[in-house]
């Protein structure tokens, strides 16, 4: 049988919304009040953002992991175009990972990166089906 996430996102008032998660934490949702909200959580577009490079640095993280790589902080930089016209969606997105350390093993963490965004990560994989895609490793010594 498929796997099935089951969402419930609540009307707080206003424009704010509170979502749950299979985790059992939720997060808040709201717009800036320019677009009539008060700034209180997460935009659902940036949130799409920020759930692909978890899903990605989750892959990186755990194979960082198993093959026993030196890396003192790592982050994912994800940088997208929204469209002009409505309903106005990413077309294009940066996606850089940036490695700092001393001992930076720059072939297998491009390795991890790779098997990430080629076979691993399925919110990349979402995002490749409307969004074009270019992806960056930047490795600080």
């Amino acid at each position: 049988m498929a796997t099935t996430n089951h969402i419930t996102t609540k009307w707080k008032g206003g424009m704010a919304f509170e979502t749950n998660n299979p985790s059992g934490h939720t997060v808040n949702i709201d717009v800036g009040p320019e677009d009539g909200g008060e700034g209180s959580g997460f935009r659902p577009k940036a949130l799409m953002l920020s759930g692909l490079a978890g899903c990605s640095g989750l892959d990186v993280a755990m194979l960082m992991k198993k093959m026993k790589l030196e890396v003192d902080d790592f982050q994912i930089e994800t940088i997208a175009n929204l469209t002009d016209e409505h309903p106005k969606y990413y077309d294009k997105v940066r996606i850089e990972y940036h490695f700092h350390g001393a001992n930076l093993n720059e072939e297998k963490l491009q390795r991890a990166v790779d098997l990430s965004v080629e076979k691993y990560c399925g919110v990349m994989e979402m995002f490749r089906r409307f969004a074009e895609l270019e992806i960056k490793t930047i490795f600080h010594k």
